[in-house]
Protein backbone atom coordinates (compact mmCIF):
# COMPACT_ATOMS: atom_id res chain seq x y z
CA UNK A 1 0.00 0.00 0.00
CA UNK A 2 1.13 3.59 -0.52
CA UNK A 3 2.36 5.48 2.57
CA UNK A 4 -0.84 7.57 2.75
CA UNK A 5 -2.95 4.43 3.02
CA UNK A 6 -0.60 2.70 5.48
CA UNK A 7 -0.86 5.79 7.69
CA UNK A 8 -4.55 5.03 8.25
CA UNK A 9 -3.72 1.85 10.16
CA UNK A 10 -3.19 2.46 13.87
CA UNK A 11 -0.66 -0.32 14.45
CA UNK A 12 1.70 -2.46 12.43
CA UNK A 13 2.01 -5.76 14.25
CA UNK A 14 4.09 -8.41 12.48
CA UNK A 15 2.41 -11.80 12.27
CA UNK A 16 4.75 -14.72 11.70
CA UNK A 17 4.02 -18.02 10.03
CA UNK A 18 2.65 -20.79 12.23
CA UNK A 19 4.88 -23.72 13.11
CA UNK A 20 4.55 -26.83 10.94
CA UNK A 21 2.45 -28.57 13.60
CA UNK A 22 0.25 -25.49 14.06
CA UNK A 23 -0.25 -25.24 10.31
CA UNK A 24 -1.20 -28.92 10.15
CA UNK A 25 -3.80 -28.33 12.87
CA UNK A 26 -5.15 -25.31 10.96
CA UNK A 27 -5.50 -27.38 7.80
CA UNK A 28 -7.21 -30.24 9.65
CA UNK A 29 -9.67 -27.95 11.40
CA UNK A 30 -10.60 -25.91 8.33
CA UNK A 31 -10.85 -28.44 5.50
CA UNK A 32 -13.36 -30.91 6.89
CA UNK A 33 -17.13 -30.92 6.74
CA UNK A 34 -17.64 -30.22 10.43
CA UNK A 35 -19.87 -27.20 11.04
CA UNK A 36 -18.20 -24.51 13.08
CA UNK A 37 -20.30 -22.43 15.41
CA UNK A 38 -19.08 -18.91 15.87
CA UNK A 39 -20.37 -16.71 18.66
CA UNK A 40 -19.42 -13.09 19.26
CA UNK A 41 -17.22 -12.26 22.25
CA UNK A 42 -18.59 -8.72 22.55
CA UNK A 43 -21.50 -6.93 20.97
CA UNK A 44 -21.13 -3.91 18.74
CA UNK A 45 -22.59 -1.82 21.56
CA UNK A 46 -20.04 -3.20 24.04
CA UNK A 47 -17.23 -2.42 21.61
CA UNK A 48 -18.44 1.16 21.24
CA UNK A 49 -18.59 1.47 25.04
CA UNK A 50 -14.99 0.25 25.30
CA UNK A 51 -13.95 2.82 22.71
CA UNK A 52 -15.66 5.56 24.74
CA UNK A 53 -13.92 4.40 27.92
CA UNK A 54 -10.52 4.53 26.20
CA UNK A 55 -11.14 8.04 24.88
CA UNK A 56 -12.11 9.25 28.37
CA UNK A 57 -8.77 8.28 29.95
CA UNK A 58 -7.01 11.51 30.96
CA UNK A 59 -3.62 12.42 29.52
CA UNK A 60 -1.39 15.15 30.94
CA UNK A 61 -0.23 17.85 28.54
CA UNK A 62 3.37 16.75 29.13
CA UNK A 63 2.53 13.24 27.87
CA UNK A 64 0.79 14.66 24.78
CA UNK A 65 3.84 16.87 24.18
CA UNK A 66 6.05 13.79 24.49
CA UNK A 67 4.02 11.85 21.90
CA UNK A 68 4.20 14.80 19.51
CA UNK A 69 7.95 15.11 20.14
CA UNK A 70 8.45 11.42 19.26
CA UNK A 71 6.60 11.87 15.97
CA UNK A 72 8.43 15.10 15.18
CA UNK A 73 11.81 13.53 15.97
CA UNK A 74 11.22 11.02 13.17
CA UNK A 75 10.95 13.73 10.53
CA UNK A 76 14.12 14.47 8.56
CA UNK A 77 13.21 18.16 8.41
CA UNK A 78 13.18 18.45 12.22
CA UNK A 79 15.60 21.01 13.58
CA UNK A 80 17.44 18.53 15.80
CA UNK A 81 18.54 14.95 15.30
CA UNK A 82 19.46 13.82 18.80
CA UNK A 83 18.78 10.20 17.83
CA UNK A 84 21.15 10.41 14.86
CA UNK A 85 18.63 8.77 12.53
CA UNK A 86 17.63 11.49 10.08
CA UNK A 87 20.19 10.37 7.53
CA UNK A 88 18.32 7.05 7.35
CA UNK A 89 14.77 8.37 7.07
CA UNK A 90 13.11 9.23 3.79
CA UNK A 91 9.72 10.09 5.35
CA UNK A 92 8.91 10.51 9.01
CA UNK A 93 5.70 10.03 10.95
CA UNK A 94 2.69 12.22 10.18
CA UNK A 95 0.55 14.01 12.78
CA UNK A 96 -1.75 10.96 12.71
CA UNK A 97 1.08 9.08 14.44
CA UNK A 98 0.83 11.44 17.42
CA UNK A 99 -2.91 10.82 17.62
CA UNK A 100 -2.42 7.05 17.53
CA UNK A 101 0.41 7.18 20.07
CA UNK A 102 -2.02 8.77 22.52
CA UNK A 103 -4.99 6.53 21.66
CA UNK A 104 -2.80 3.42 21.87
CA UNK A 105 -1.34 4.60 25.17
CA UNK A 106 -4.84 5.22 26.53
CA UNK A 107 -5.95 1.71 25.54
CA UNK A 108 -2.83 0.21 27.11
CA UNK A 109 -3.43 2.14 30.32
CA UNK A 110 -6.98 0.74 30.47
CA UNK A 111 -5.70 -2.80 29.85
CA UNK A 112 -3.26 -2.36 32.74
CA UNK A 113 -5.98 -1.03 35.07
CA UNK A 114 -4.51 2.47 35.19
CA UNK A 115 -6.57 5.64 35.47
CA UNK A 116 -4.29 7.87 33.40
CA UNK A 117 -1.63 7.64 30.71
CA UNK A 118 2.05 8.04 31.52
CA UNK A 119 5.22 8.23 29.43
CA UNK A 120 5.80 4.47 29.65
CA UNK A 121 2.46 3.79 27.95
CA UNK A 122 3.48 5.98 25.00
CA UNK A 123 6.89 4.31 24.85
CA UNK A 124 5.27 0.85 24.88
CA UNK A 125 3.14 1.58 21.80
CA UNK A 126 5.79 3.59 19.92
CA UNK A 127 7.12 0.74 17.79
CA UNK A 128 3.78 -0.65 16.55
CA UNK A 129 2.48 2.88 15.93
CA UNK A 130 5.59 4.21 14.16
CA UNK A 131 6.96 1.09 12.41
CA UNK A 132 4.96 1.58 9.21
CA UNK A 133 5.07 5.37 9.29
CA UNK A 134 8.83 5.76 9.12
CA UNK A 135 10.05 5.09 5.60
CA UNK A 136 13.76 4.40 5.43
CA UNK A 137 16.11 5.29 2.58
CA UNK A 138 19.02 3.53 0.89
CA UNK A 139 21.47 4.68 3.60
CA UNK A 140 19.48 2.67 6.14
CA UNK A 141 19.56 -0.40 3.92
CA UNK A 142 23.28 -0.01 3.33
CA UNK A 143 23.96 0.31 7.07
CA UNK A 144 21.41 -2.42 7.91
CA UNK A 145 19.29 -0.07 10.02
CA UNK A 146 15.68 -1.17 10.54
CA UNK A 147 12.67 0.98 11.34
CA UNK A 148 12.57 -0.66 14.77
CA UNK A 149 16.17 0.39 15.46
CA UNK A 150 15.44 3.96 14.36
CA UNK A 151 12.37 4.07 16.61
CA UNK A 152 14.37 2.72 19.56
CA UNK A 153 16.95 5.47 19.08
CA UNK A 154 14.23 8.11 18.84
CA UNK A 155 12.49 6.88 22.02
CA UNK A 156 15.84 6.82 23.86
CA UNK A 157 16.74 10.34 22.70
CA UNK A 158 13.47 12.21 23.36
CA UNK A 159 13.30 13.24 27.02
CA UNK A 160 10.16 12.73 29.10
CA UNK A 161 9.28 16.12 30.58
Amino acid sequence: LPEAQLDRFMFNIPVTYPSVSEEAQIVKSTTGNRAVEISPLVSGEDLQQLQRIVREVPVADSVVDYAVALSAASRPAASTDAAGVHRYIRYGASPRASQYLILGAKALAVLHGKFHVDFSDVQAVATPVLRHRIVLNFHARADQITAEQAIKRIVESVPCR
